[in-house]
């Protein structure tokens, strides 16, 4: 008897930093995000009564508990309590993509279990915002991590779109668009692995120290600025020359907010390379970049890319987090 969820990663385009309850609860703001096609797997079966312990979960390490409070893994350990889910359990977890890359990675995994468990459990949820919440609450308010909102959101819907934030809470809509548009954008964006990884905790706790410190007011008053500005460019089907000025502009605002002499270097090398604009992904210090290259560049851009260490095709997901194997 198994459950198999399957849930995107994040691509962060616009206003990333905006979607802490910090800035958005005090400052109204809007994110433009998308789902990529590239996903994180979770299995969540029966445990046979023949072993000397009651939890199994598989991940980067193997963990044989007894009881809950045993698990090392924060997510699992807090899903499950979360659950009411005491043992007799097997979890497992693989992944397209490296964790601490700033994909969201850390969410999507929690996003994914959380469907699964629902459905081991059999209560689905039926509505995926609901399962955004709980993997936001399950974060945020259980865990206490410094984490914003678009990555539970995005990895529960998949898409791309538009994310409002204010006092009230959070909504979020999918942004229509000609599939024709769709494609060429597609077509345009190239995945790369600098190799190296970090923890995004770290950045995003100092983040929201210096949000609460009133130090980055300017700098995230620009960042809502341009993803009103890029919602109502691409909305308008704007040039692929327009949308890379826009991410340049969003990666000289993440500049103000803080970054790596090295991550600058590369983001530089993009554009002397052929990019029409580049980004970091996630919260800074490592990870994936995100570069706007015209289809008939890429080969050549590749080659000139030697900081890139690993390219990863790429593809909207239009899903978000499915069930795809339930044996219950």
């Amino acid at each position: 008897m198994m459950v198999v969820t399957k849930t995107p990663y994040r691509l962060s385009l616009f206003g990333g930093g905006t979607d802490y309850p910090d800035w958005y609860e005090k400052h109204p703001s809007k994110i433009l995000s998308a789902a990529m096609a590239n996903y994180c797997y979770v299995t969540v079966k029966d445990l046979p009564p023949f072993f000397n312990h009651n939890i199994r979960i598989a991940y980067s390490k193997i963990e044989h508990c007894e009881i809950i409070d045993d698990i090392e893994h924060p997510s699992i350990r807090e899903c499950l309590r979360y659950m009411n889910l005491r043992g007799g359990i097997s979890i497992g977890h693989d992944g397209d993509l490296p964790a601490r890359s700033g994909i969201g990675s850390s969410s999507s995994f929690t996003v994914g279990l959380l469907n699964a468990l629902h459905a081991y459990k059999k209560q689905p949820l039926g509505y995926k915002r609901l399962l955004a919440q709980e993997a936001i609450h399950l974060e945020q308010d259980i865990l206490n991590e410094n984490v914003g909102i678009q990555d539970q959101i995005m990895a529960a819907h998949g898409g791309i779109r538009i994310i409002d934030m204010d006092n009230n809470g959070w909504s979020s809509e999918q942004l229509i668009l000609d599939p024709a548009y769709v494609k060429l954008l597609q077509s345009h964006v190239m995945l790369g692995f600098s190799g190296v990884s970090r923890l995004s905790e770290e950045h995003s706790s100092k983040i929201v120290t210096k949000i609460k410190e009133e130090q980055l007011h300017d700098q995230l008053k620009s960042m809502a600025a341009l993803a009103d500005s890029a919602i109502n460019s691409i909305t308008s089907q704007c040039s692929m020359k327009e949308i890379g000025r826009l991410l340049q502009e969003g990666f000289d605002i993440k500049r103000q907010i803080g970054t790596e002499p090295w991550i600058d270097d590369i983001i530089n090398q993009s554009i002397k390379a052929g990019s029409l604009g580049g980004k970091l992904m996630g919260a800074g210090g490592g990870g994936f970049f995100m570069f706007l290259v015209p289809p008939e560049k890429q080969n050549e851009f590749k080659q000139k890319m030697n900081s890139i260490k690993v390219w990863v095709p790429f593809k909207f997901d239009f899903e978000g987090s499915q069930v795809i194997h339930n044996s219950l």
